[in-house]
């Protein structure tokens, strides 16, 4: 089993900004729509805490939510799925498997061919266009 990604609180806080920081590192949200929306070329969606591959363009789909949508990670082990029982709520949280960093929450409702719905706050991803 690969070593997880580490740092320090102080270098996450010096590496983030303040709200890649609450999402990443605090478990946060951003607010809906507030986040520039990715550009529609070819190319996959980064871990913004440290660079892991988590989905691809393909996979994303408007979900009328207001976040970055996807129906399926870059690879199945991309990301880890947690219980979140938080604000009175039972939800799964999605995790980058790398460096543990807060991405958003995966719902049963998307599209086929999986059917689920990967809503991931847009600061904890960054875009590598692909040609």
């Amino acid at each position: 089993m690969q070593e997880k990604f580490t740092k320090t609180d102080a270098e996450w806080k010096a590496e983030l900004d303040p709200l890649e920081y609450k999402v990443l590192r605090k478990k946060g949200t951003e607010r809906a729509g507030t986040h520039d929306d990715f550009p529609k070329a070819p190319g996959v969606f980064h871990c913004r805490g440290c660079g892991q591959a988590l989905f691809t363009q393909e996979a994303k789909f408007e979900s009328g939510t207001g976040w970055p949508s996807f129906y399926e990670p870059i690879e199945p082990g991309a990301v880890e799925e947690h219980d979140d029982r938080s604000f009175f709520m039972r939800r799964t949280e999605v995790v980058c498997s790398n460096c543990d960093g807060h991405l958003g929450h995966v719902f049963p409702d998307g599209p086929q061919p999986t059917g689920l719905r990967y809503c991931m706050n847009g600061v904890a991803l960054t875009f590598e266009e692909r040609e």
